[in-house]
């Protein structure tokens, strides 16, 4: 057994080991290898900013297990074991990982090892650790349980995450007209303007920006990445789909949303222009959209700017959905978590992501 790092001649086997772990499983959707195949090749705009070392345990003649080593430098305490896969539980193989992990945070001065944090929070965070048996829903992990163990035996510490799920076809209003009427003296929400994507994408990055900087995990965000983000999903979203929240003109708030295209995905595809036409011809198909990111300023929380864009979602969507499912919440989050308890049916899937402090 031993461990290679990833060349120009063996970059082809790497990539396709990743994607075989989506083949042919009708639980599993891949909507990462884009991404993938963007650092490795160094097509996307972040390959500028971090230090990657793709790795790859092999034993027999045989790949067994991968993953994408990266040192962000505007997360410098980190170094991350991203796009993790496995054939099966081989803590031997996964030593030689941690070994290799461990020496790139001591040359980056680096104090923490991630697990399941694929570069940037907005490209996956989260192993899989329940409901193991139902489908990947879009953008979000699915694994087998013992990816979790990897991270558990290593002492590393577990980061909770959950996500909620609500059965929405008899509802016919989220808020009462009085709560209506108040907001919307407060504020306006408009759907993105897609012909000016630039700009709406700078947006976006602002408000994240202001948002999230005390969030665990998040880095500040450039332009031109969040740019690449949305030109990689343009052609299935529609404006509706990026929602922002206006107060005297100003965006002060945004809510990103979208259907679930797993549910028009074959096992072996990736999204792509097939997704795209499926979108466009049996869009009605899909009967769960998910709110997969919200962000207020911080002056605006807690004055209904929130519920401003939750109202206008529901708008959107109402009778043309069955179910609401939420990404990714932090269980520590009680803000957002109140959300789902309030209006949620309930607990839907659970995620963990991992920490390993090397200075304890």
């Amino acid at each position: 057994m031993e461990l290679v790092s990833v060349e120009s001649k063996n970059k082809k086997d790497f990539f396709n080991f990743y994607k075989n772990q989506y083949k042919n499983n009708p639980l599993k959707r891949d909507s990462l290898s884009g991404l993938l195949k963007g650092l490795l090749y160094g097509k996307s705009s972040l390959c500028e900013s971090v230090d990657l070392e793709p790795l790859m345990v092999i034993d027999k003649n045989k790949i067994i297990m991968i993953c994408l080593l990266a040192h962000v430098h505007r997360m410098p305490d980190y170094v991350q074991i991203g796009f993790f896969e496995s054939d099966e539980l081989n803590m031997q193989a996964f030593d030689l990982i941690m070994d290799r992990a461990e020496k790139m945070a001591k040359s980056k001065k680096a104090s923490k090892i991630s697990g399941s944090l694929n570069i940037h929070v907005n490209y996956g965070l989260g192993f899989l650790a329940s409901d193991f048996h139902k489908k990947q829903s879009f953008g979000m992990a699915h694994n087998p349980e013992f990816y979790n163990e990897y991270f558990i035996k290593n002492g590393f510490t577990t980061v909770d995450m959950i996500s909620y799920k609500k059965d929405i076809t008899n509802m016919d209003n989220l808020l009462s007209s009085k709560i209506q009427k108040k907001l919307g003296e407060r504020y306006k929400v408009r759907e993105a303007d897609f012909s000016n994507l630039k700009k709406e994408a700078g947006i976006y990055t602002e408000i994240n920006n202001k948002s999230f900087s005390e969030h665990l995990f998040y880095y500040t965000r450039k332009k031109e990445e969040d740019l690449e983000l949305f030109k990689d999903l343009k052609f299935l979203l529609k404006p509706e789909n990026l929602l922002f929240v206006e107060k005297d003109g100003v965006p002060v708030g945004f809510m990103l949303w979208y259907p679930d295209f797993n549910q028009l995905m074959k096992p072996s595809e990736t999204v792509g222009i097939k997704t795209v036409i499926k979108n466009k011809l049996f869009s009605n198909k899909i009967k769960t959209f998910k709110i997969v990111e919200m962000g207020v300023i911080p002056k605006e929380r807690s004055r209904g700017a929130i519920l401003a864009l939750f109202d206008y979602c529901f708008k959107c969507t109402k009778d043309k959905f069955d179910y609401l499912e939420s990404g990714w919440i932090l269980t520590e989050n009680t803000k957002s978590k109140n959300f789902g308890i309030k209006w949620a049916d309930g607990e839907s899937k659970h995620y963990k992501a991992y920490i390993k402090d090397l200075s304890i």
